[in-house]
């Protein structure tokens, strides 16, 4: 956890009492104790820092003091992926809003298995954590926006376009395309299919849409690692 995120209403407060995952953290990794001073934020805001005033064993007493500094830029990327087996969608969220990708639309494709979309992991209390967990670690306190499609053709053929707009419109896919694009000059939209990759029926109702399939080279990489070493090359830090 590299910053220590607030509820709207705890900064509102004079006083705020942190308890359960956050406090845990802050008494076995960073030591708080009365008079600790930790970088901290606010959902939806900015930046600012917490004073510990109190420590009952149970949770902290702290002060909120906002500072003169604005949340990093948004990575120009939207993710449209197709919903991943659940074990892997925590590690997924928390890697792309590490990374500062504001839009996540998970789709329904001929690969992804129909129990896929009865996992708990899909449940608004998780999805909400793993984009906190995400946020802590990229430093950042914009949450970002995740919607599901659990009907592939009329996404793609009413929606999609739209969603997209004007950016470029890219379709990861094993074993055909050109060269994905490096430090893209405009935003994008970027679809991930499954593990196997798309079908043909799909790729066509993509490339329809004004999609073109892009590699990363020869190898065949796990969902969540061809995610972030496509955004990395989309948009290099720095």
């Amino acid at each position: 956890m590299n910053l220590l995120l607030l509820e709207p209403a705890e900064s509102d407060a004079a006083t705020a009492v942190i308890s359960g995952r956050r406090a845990n953290h802050m008494r076995t990794v960073q030591r708080a104790v009365p008079g600790t001073t930790l970088r901290a934020g606010v959902i939806g805001r900015g930046f600012g820092e917490v004073t510990v005033l109190a420590d009952d064993g149970a949770g902290y007493t702290v002060t909120y003091t906002a500072i003169a500094e604005r949340p990093p830029a948004p990575m120009p990327l939207q993710l449209v992926i197709a919903l991943p087996r659940p074990k892997m969608v925590n590690r997924l969220l928390q890697a792309v809003t590490a990374m500062g990708i504001k839009q996540i639309t998970f789709i329904n494709s001929w690969r992804v298995e129909k129990s896929y979309w009865q996992s708990p992991q899909l449940s608004a209390d998780n999805i909400r954590l793993q984009l906190l967990l995400g946020l802590e670690q990229g430093v950042d306190t914009q949450l970002p926006t995740v919607t599901f499609e659990p009907l592939f053709k009329p996404f793609v053929e009413d929606r999609l376009a739209a969603q997209s707009g004007d950016g470029l419109r890219l379709l990861a896919h094993p074993g055909g395309g050109e060269p994905c694009p490096v430090a893209a000059a405009k935003p994008a939209t970027l679809v991930v299919g499954p593990e196997g990759g798309f079908i043909d029926y799909e790729v066509a109702l993509l490339t329809a849409q004004g999609f073109s399939a892009v590699t990363m080279g020869p190898r065949i990489l796990r969902v969540e690692t061809a995610v972030v070493a496509l955004a990395s090359r989309l948009y290099p830090a720095g």
